[in-house]
């Protein structure tokens, strides 16, 4: 078999390494790697064992540390980003949860974008206050905010670019460059573009987590997440957090995981042709206040958008200038769109959050939409059947 050397490596496009990369002939020509359904591997002697447990993270001996089935992944995953590292975890928040925990001590102070992940928000505001971590949540949007935002403790930048609820972008290089400053740490939650359309750790962020619940799985059958980075931050979480908090992914999900990925750059692609085409067919209608989709021309990010991203995803929202009763009619009315909170699978979804009795008459109406791999026209259609219904009422 030929050996490919490093500079061969390095120079395979996105699309050949989800195919190719992290092959391992140990299984018997297997195309699709064996899944190491099992908790514990043994030694032939008590000095190979002693010699495991003096460095575990090259030695498969509990899955909970280790597992080839995972680590198969975590390779690919990791070359995908650009990172040296990655871990992988039993969910997006797990993924989070540790990223975070392993970067701040009681004392210190985050800032985080108000924009971004709730549960995520949750975990700084519910949890690390008990420790006597403070977080201090800014407008993403603005760096200047950002910036304003630093006290003598920041220890940590929370970002995530771009939010998936209102679709704000940070400045990544700008934020990177500020975080070395004062000597403080970056973690990006880069769900919404996936590696295949923006890549952080090139642009200074020290960590990207992903939820591989979303584009990565890509069938909505899986629940995972993944932290991917340097070594060195890696090697930290390796042993500590990850054996100590115990959020591993279960080697089933990673073959699971793994046979998404191999289809992600031809779904992203897809994807985003899909929500684009929506997108620009809602700018139309005379209903629709904004669309919030920084592929658009009209988001007023656009620009940083193509500076720091190579494309995007099919997730984006809508404003409707219509009434509650109205905006529940136009998404009841929409065939092709489930309710539900999630996104990055092959069906369309529509996420419309609980309006509080307190919301003023006038207002317009938020609603996610996720497009999924559907005939954008099928859906567009469906659209201009649904508005036509609304205007009647």
């Amino acid at each position: 078999m030929v050996t490919l050397n490093e500079h061969e490596k390095a120079s395979r496009s996105t699309e050949t390494i989800v195919v190719h990369d992290a092959q391992d002939d140990r299984h018997y020509g297997a195309v699709a790697m064996p899944i190491y359904q099992n908790s514990v591997f043994t030694f032939p002697t008590q000095q190979s064992f002693e010699e495991a447990m003096l460095d575990n993270r090259d030695h498969f001996m509990y899955t909970r540390g280790n597992n080839p089935s995972v680590r198969q992944l975590e390779e690919r995953l990791a070359r995908l980003e650009g990172g040296e590292q990655a871990r992988c975890f039993a969910s997006g928040m797990a993924a989070i949860s540790t990223a975070v925990i392993s970067l701040v001590r009681s004392g210190d102070h985050i800032i985080c974008v108000d924009q971004a992940y709730g549960p995520a928000k949750d975990l700084m505001t519910s949890i690390l206050t008990r420790f006597g971590v403070e977080t201090t949540y800014v407008n993403g949007a603005s760096f200047e905010r950002i910036a304003e935002a630093v006290k003598p403790n920041t220890k940590l930048l929370y970002l995530e670019s771009p939010t998936s609820m209102r679709f704000e972008l940070q400045d990544l290089p700008r934020c990177a460059e500020l975080a070395k400053q004062i000597g403080a740490y970056t973690v990006i939650d880069n769900t919404w573009a996936s590696p295949i359309y923006q890549n952080p750790l090139q642009l200074g962020i020290d960590l990207v987590v992903h939820s591989v619940t979303k584009y990565i799985g890509g069938h909505s059958d899986l629940v995972g997440g993944v932290i991917i980075g340097s070594k060195q931050l890696l090697h930290k979480i390796n042993g500590c957090e990850l054996v100590l908090l115990g959020g591993i992914m279960q080697p089933s999900t990673a073959a699971q995981v793994m046979r998404g990925l191999r289809t992600l750059p031809l779904r992203m692609e897809k994807l985003q042709q899909n929500g684009l085409a929506v997108a620009r067919f809602l700018e139309t209608e005379a209903s629709v206040a904004k669309v919030n989709h920084p592929g658009l021309p009209s988001h007023p990010q656009h620009e940083l958008f193509n500076r720091q991203m190579k494309g995007g995803g099919s997730l984006f929202s809508v404003e409707l200038a219509v009434t509650v009763d109205q905006a529940r009619t136009w998404a009841d009315s929409l065939e092709y769109f489930r309710k539900g909170f999630s996104w990055g699978g092959y069906e369309s979804l529509l996420y419309m959050p609980i309006q509080s009795p307190d919301t003023e008459a006038g207002e317009n109406v938020l609603i996610r939409l996720y497009i999924g791999l559907e005939d954008p026209e099928d859906i567009i259609r469906n659209m201009r059947d649904a508005f036509a219904r609304i205007a009647k009422k």
